[in-house]
């Protein structure tokens, strides 16, 4: 067996064991409040994330609302469904390298505030050139790169 590590997209099919739906536990509850909380399975961040279409963004706040009420819980882990959305975002980087078309639009996946997110492929640049290129305004808050008016794009 070969010692190779696991391919970003081999890493976004490999679901283990998710999702699931734990109780929020006492030292969680003083940060998000007292139910249950999902842990997504990276393809799902992924599926959600894929079907931003061009001219449209949305936040990891909003795949986390959608993923908590797909599963019924009150919340979702917003731990792994960052760590899911860089995830999918290498995974579409590598399948494109690979010459596939249909890649997962990662760029239009936002942090909370609208703010473009560093660690996704090619940094804040890369992310910055491919939302200008489908018309959005990229501006500098302090450290932070936003989109102007970044609600005007969300949603269907």
């Amino acid at each position: 067996m070969s010692s190779k590590q696991k391919s970003w997209q081999e890493k976004l099919l490999d679901s283990k064991g998710l999702p699931k739906v734990e109780e929020i536990t006492d030292k969680m509850s003083k940060k998000w409040g007292e139910g249950t909380v999902v842990i997504p399975a990276p393809k799902e961040v992924d599926e959600i994330m894929k079907k931003v279409p061009k001219g449209k963004l949305i936040t990891i706040n909003e795949i986390r609302v959608l993923l908590a009420k797909r599963h019924g819980a009150t919340i979702c882990c917003p731990i792994t469904t960052g760590i899911f959305a860089w995830i999918a975002a290498h995974a579409a980087e590598e399948a494109e390298a690979e010459g596939k078309k249909n890649i997962t639009p990662y760029w239009r996946t936002l942090k909370s505030n609208g703010e473009l997110n560093e660690k996704y492929p090619g940094g804040i640049e890369a992310q910055k050139k491919l939302l200008e290129k489908e018309g959005h305004k990229v501006i500098q808050k302090g450290k932070k790169y936003v989109i102007v008016d970044f609600e005007k794009y969300l949603g269907k």
